[in-house]
């Protein structure tokens, strides 16, 4: 489980393409240090397990399906990266509960400028339209945000200075891709619903 906050801004070394999957290959010091065969690190929002590790650097397998719903087959070396290792037991809950089981793309369509921030809209697929609402939390390349304003294709979220330096989104242009992941809670509340169970009893509506 993951909370949203990047750690690292790492970097693509390699990619081996093998048919239906891909091996990473990627540069993080910070959330390298200590890992191991079989721990887990969000790749822009991306759960991956770790293969190996070697000076500062760690591979992972990419399969089909993560290729398929993310942006990391567009990834190629020398591409920045948002990198966080799971929280631990007992940490701090800083953004919010992230699985890193990316929902969908996003596409960026603006940058809005202000003195000390930006706001950026980002194209929003339709099957995720009814899980973000205003001031809802969205997973957005791994970094944990507030929507601003939700529309009916897009969502605007407002970047401080700190998630402009030290994550990709301060580089991120119109056109380009964005993973998604939508709060979770709002899904599992969904299915509830749709299955007519009320919440806390196990019960079924009539």
């Amino acid at each position: 489980m993951f909370t949203g906050i990047v750690e690292e801004l790492g970097e693509v070394v390699a990619v081996e393409n093998r048919g239906d999957s891909s091996v990473f290959r990627l540069r993080g010091p910070v959330v390298t240090e200590g890992a191991k065969h079989g721990d887990s690190i969000a790749v822009n929002g991306v759960c991956l397990t770790v293969v190996d590790t070697a000076d500062g650097e760690f591979t992972a397998d990419v399969m089909a399906e993560s290729l398929k719903r993310s942006s990391l087959g567009a990834l190629a070396p020398g591409s920045r990266v948002n990198l966080e290792r799971p929280m631990a037991l007992g940490g701090r809950l800083g953004g919010h509960i992230v699985q890193g089981h990316v929902d969908g793309t996003g596409t960026v369509v603006a940058r809005t400028p202000g003195e000390h921030w930006e706001i950026v809209r980002i194209a929003l697929p339709a099957g995720l339209r009814r899980y973000v609402v205003d001031k809802g939390s969205i997973t957005v390349d791994g970094v944990s945000l507030t929507v601003v304003e939700a529309g009916e294709d897009f969502f605007t979220v407002s970047l401080i200075p700190t998630t402009l330096q030290l994550t990709t989104l301060g580089i991120k242009q119109p056109g380009d891709p964005v993973n998604l992941e939508v709060d979770v809670l709002a899904k599992y509340v969904e299915r509830l619903l749709a299955d007519g169970a009320v919440p806390g009893t196990g019960e079924r509506v009539a």
